[in-house]
C-alpha cells in the first residue's frame, strides 16, 4: 500500500527504478508500497525516436517531422500539410494523459477522412460562378419590368387597347420631328383617306390637343366616341393645312378593308418595287416625292416611258410622298383603267398617262 508520497530531483542518484512521463514528471518506485514523484523537468526526457519522427520543444510527445503543432500540449510550430490530413497511429508511441495509451497523429499518405467544405457546397448544384450568373439574370429582368412600368405610368388604363375605340384610318402612327406620321392611309374610303391625308403627312394637333408624339394621339383616339368629327392640323412639305376627320369603329374599318380585299376588279399593277425606291423630302430645292430605283421592263411602267431614276410626285392628283402610298395607290387602281403620273426628270415636270395592269 502507497503510506508517502514525495518529490526528488532527477538529478538524485535514487533514479535507478524511475519512469519518465512527457510532463516532466518521474515516478520513483522504492518499493513495492512505496513511490515518490519527482518535480518538474528541467529537461526534455529522453526518448528514442524512429525515423520520420520528432519531439515536441514543450511537452517532449513524439510527432512526425510534417507536424507543425504538438496535439499532446498545443504547442503551435507553424504550418504543414500533416495537419490537414487524417490521424493515424505512430507505432510505440506513449500518450502523454494515461500511460498505455497511445496518441493519433496525422499522416501526409493517407486519405482524406472529409471532403472540404467547397467540395461539399458544389453538390447543391451552383459555383460561385452560376450564383454571379442568377443575380445578374434578376436584375435584368426587374430592371425590365421596372422600365416598362415607368413607361406607362401617368397613361389612361386603356391607352393601348384596340377594341372600342374610335379608328383614325392609317397603317400605324410614329413619333417624328413636330408631331405623329404615318407611310398611307388605309383602307381605302376611310377617315384619313376621305380627310385628304397622305402617307409622310405629320400630325401635329387633334380635335384642339397638340400632338408631339405617336402615343400622344392613340391616347386621344381612345377618349374619343366613335363617329366624332375633330379637327385635324397636319404639315406636308413644311406647310401647315387642317382637316375635318370623322372616326369610325373598329367594325366599320374592318368593313371597309375587306370590300376592297374583295373586289371583283382586283388590283392594279404598275410594274416596280416599293421597297427599290427612295424618298425625297428637300426643302431647300422644294423637291417632294418617291424616286424609282427598279422598273421592270415590259411592265406598264416600262411600256409607257417611266424610266429609272424618275422622282414622282403625284398619282392621278394624289400628293405621293412615300413609298408605301405610291404602292397604296397603285393597288387601289382599277386595273385597266388610265392614270396620270407626275414626275421630275432630269429637273424637268412632266405628266405620263400610264394604262395601269392586274396583279
Amino acid at each position: 500500500m502507497l503510506s508517502r508520497l514525495g518529490f526528488r530531483d532527477i538529478g538524485s542518484p535514487d533514479t535507478k527504478n524511475s519512469q519518465p512521463t512527457h510532463h516532466g514528471w518521474r515516478i520513483i518506485f522504492a518499493s513495492s508500497n512505496r513511490c515518490w514523484i519527482n518535480k518538474k523537468l528541467d529537461m526534455q526526457p529522453q526518448q528514442n525516436f524512429s525515423a520520420g519522427e520528432q519531439s515536441c520543444a514543450q511537452c517532449g510527445s513524439p510527432m512526425p517531422k510534417e507536424m507543425r503543432f504538438c496535439r499532446s500540449c498545443g504547442n503551435r510550430l507553424g504550418e504543414g500539410p500533416a495537419e490537414y490530413t487524417e490521424t493515424v497511429r505512430l507505432p510505440g508511441a506513449t500518450a502523454s494523459g494515461a500511460p498505455g495509451t497511445t496518441p493519433f497523429y496525422p499522416s501526409v499518405n493517407a486519405p482524406l477522412m472529409q471532403q472540404p467544405a467547397y467540395k461539399r457546397r458544389r453538390r447543391l448544384g451552383f459555383t460561385g460562378n452560376a450564383w454571379i450568373w442568377i443575380v445578374l439574370v434578376a436584375f435584368f429582368a426587374v430592371g425590365g419590368l421596372m422600365s416598362a412600368i415607368k413607361k406607362n405610368i401617368g397613361r389612361p388604363p386603356f391607352a393601348g387597347m384596340t377594341l372600342n375605340r374610335s379608328y383614325f384610318g392609317v397603317d400605324n402612327f410614329g413619333t417624328t420631328d413636330g408631331g405623329a406620321t404615318f407611310k398611307n392611309v388605309e383602307p381605302p374610303g376611310g377617315p384619313a383617306d376621305k380627310a385628304g391625308l397622305v402617307g409622310g403627312d405629320i400630325v401635329t394637333s387633334f380635335d384642339g390637343q397638340p400632338i408631339k408624339e405617336a402615343n400622344e394621339i392613340m391616347d386621344l383616339l381612345a377618349h374619343t366616341p366613335v363617329g366624332k368629327t375633330v379637327e385635324v392640323i397636319y404639315t406636308r412639305d413644311g406647310n401647315f393645312h387642317n382637316t375635318q376627320l370623322t372616326t369610325v369603329s373598329r367594325e366599320e374599318s374592318n368593313r371597309l378593308d375587306r370590300e376592297y380585299s374583295r373586289r371583283p376588279e382586283g388590283k392594279g399593277y404598275f410594274g416596280f418595287e416599293s421597297n427599290r425606291m427612295t424618298r425625297l423630302n428637300d426643302p431647300s430645292t422644294k423637291t417632294f416625292g418617291v424616286q424609282i430605283d427598279y422598273i421592270e421592263r415590259n411592265g406598264p411602267a416600262d411600256l409607257f416611258g417611266i424610266r429609272k431614276g424618275d422622282i414622282i410626285t403625284d398619282f392621278d392628283n394624289i400628293p405621293i410622298r412615300t413609298p408605301d402610298e405610291f404602292l397604296s395607290r397603285v393597288r387601289r387602281a382599277l386595273p385597266y383603267s388610265t392614270v396620270n403620273i407626275t414626275l421630275l426628270r432630269e429637273g424637268q415636270k412632266m405628266v405620263i398617262p400610264v394604262k395601269i395592269g392586274k396583279a
